[in-house]
């Protein structure tokens, strides 16, 4: 955008033709790439969503007459005879937490144009994100074959609990695939010199927005359909 396009208030008429001018010219508030302006909107429209399914399901537990399984027994793991409460979903919840720490550490080193250690580090947030949704698909399987959860179903009580929950994890795992991908794609173009040719590792850093919103979400699924 050109400096000339932003006129001065000395330079504005008085009056509606000045309020027209200063309202029609090209003028720019916040200093953001368009890149970044619209992975912003993204996350803002994709928070209604997530903000809708969990008030949904906060809805479905309040007022529902059946009881509701105890996630510290449905989501138990048995190690060497122990009944241990969380233990793959605490795993999980580490894993994605400690990507969140990788990525913003490929972020920093972005700013530094330092391809070699963007790239493994955003090789490890991938990998990171890759062994959540293997997790993700055994906590599903051991559901769906020894459990017998179903989303129009429910042997451990009430039925909507199989609906919520394969809906809201699944919503998300989904978003954690799309990153991985997204991820592998953009270390690749840092590693192939893309960035270095135009000096500017932007798409690192809106690649690092888009993780830590799909690590944000999950604490907050992890507290209130897990903790809960």
């Amino acid at each position: 955008m050109s400096d000339n396009a932003v006129s001065s208030p000395a330079e504005l008429e008085e009056g509606v033709s000045g309020f027209t001018q200063d309202w029609t010219s090209d003028k720019q508030t916040f200093h953001a790439p368009w890149g970044k302006a619209m992975m912003w909107i993204f996350l803002l429209s994709d928070t209604f969503i997530f903000s809708i399914f969990l008030t949904s399901y906060m809805k479905v537990r309040i007022t529902t007459t059946v009881p509701w399984p105890n996630p510290s027994e449905v989501f138990a793991l048995t190690l060497f005879g122990h009944h241990i409460p969380l233990l793959l979903i605490a795993i999980m919840t580490f894993i994605l937490i400690s990507s969140s720490g990788t990525m913003a550490m490929a972020v920093n080193f972005g700013y530094r144009r330092n391809r070699k250690a963007v790239v493994w580090l955003m090789g490890a947030t991938a990998l990171f994100g890759a062994s959540f949704v293997g997790m993700q698909a055994f906590e599903w399987t051991k559901l769906i074959v020894e459990e017998g959860v179903r989303p129009w179903g429910n042997p451990m009580g009430a039925a909507q609990f199989g609906a919520s929950f394969f809906m809201i994890t699944g919503f998300h795992g989904l978003h954690v695939s799309a990153g991985v991908i997204y991820l592998t794609y953009i270390a690749i173009k840092v590693g192939r010199g893309d960035y270095d040719r135009s000096n500017n590792y932007e798409a690192v850093e809106i690649a690092g927005l888009y993780w830590h919103f799909v690590d944000l979400v999950w604490v907050f699924i992890f507290a209130f359909f897990y903790l809960w």
